[in-house]
């Protein structure tokens, strides 16, 4: 019986072999046949924003990318990169397996920030599409266009926000003209940013954003001078109530560049 067993056991080894030998000898060959190639983008220059993240940047389309043998799914990728580079570190913005992708504000502008790509600069970018069989299977490259694209700064969700004649960009919520007050790294409930503040102006501490210009100037959303001695900080000396009609921060110190804090574990509010 064992011996049965024994023979059984081996016959069966050797039909695999012998299955998966047939296998990779019938498996279809594929290989690369003509690139994308993509519609032109030529004098293409934005501004993204934040307030307009989910609009729609452009439709980019390109003829299908061919491989030869047996028929399968194409998958491309819109990769971006800084002109003249050669796509030495390519992006990805957004793949997709059909022959045209909505880009919006937001896919582009997180690939260039990611990519290191200096915000409220103009830069030029570098647009190609990438082809592959399965996931990342015989790559092909499509043309490149050139385009102009300024990117936005991507805020923390952490962060609370400074605005008012005090701080660079003024009282206004236009154009990221508010200054972002992140928390400290590590802490649950501390914010610090390095600002400069002009003497004798005003500001005020806003702990959301709805990223629009008319901006989130709801009494509660902000935190004003009062707020703070109200519940007995101690408070800079160069920072006193502006005793306007929002109780706002008053900076008395030389116009330059400040360390602003706000501890709210020790309770204390320093300008360094």
């Amino acid at each position: 019986m064992k011996k049965t067993y024994k023979i059984l056991i081996a016959f069966i080894g050797v039909l695999a072999v012998s299955c998966n030998a047939d296998d990779v000898e019938n498996r279809p060959v594929i290989d690369a046949g003509t690139a994308p190639v993509v519609t032109p983008l030529t004098d293409f220059s934005i501004v993204l924003s934040k307030e307009t993240e989910k609009d729609t940047v452009t439709t980019v389309k390109w003829e299908k990318a061919t491989y030869t043998g047996e028929s399968t799914i194409v998958n491309y990728t819109i990769q971006v990169a800084a002109a003249g580079t050669n796509f030495t570190v390519p992006l990805s913005v957004a793949s997709t397996t059909e022959l045209s992708k909505v880009l919006t504000v937001q896919e582009l502008n997180a690939a260039l920030v990611n990519g290191g790509f200096p915000v409220k600069v103009e830069a030029d970018v570098d647009v190609r599409i990438k082809s592959v069989v399965g996931a990342n299977g015989l790559p092909q490259y499509s043309n490149v266009y050139t385009i102009k694209a300024t990117p936005y700064h991507i805020p923390l969700a952490s962060s609370h926000w400074l605005v008012g004649g005090a701080t660079p960009g003024g009282w206004s919520w236009d154009g990221d003209n508010e200054t972002e007050f992140p928390l400290v790294v590590g802490e649950s409930d501390i914010f610090q940013v390095t600002i400069v503040l002009k003497n004798g102006e005003a500001f005020r501490e806003f702990i959301k954003n709805n990223y629009t210009s008319d901006g989130n100037w709801d009494s509660t959303n902000s935190r004003n001078f009062t707020y703070y001695k109200d519940k007995d900080y101690a408070i800079d000396s160069e920072l006193e109530n502006a005793n306007d009609g929002d109780k706002n921060f008053k900076y008395t110190g030389p116009t330059g560049s400040r360390v602003l804090k706000i501890d709210n574990v020790a309770k204390t509010i320093t300008l360094d």
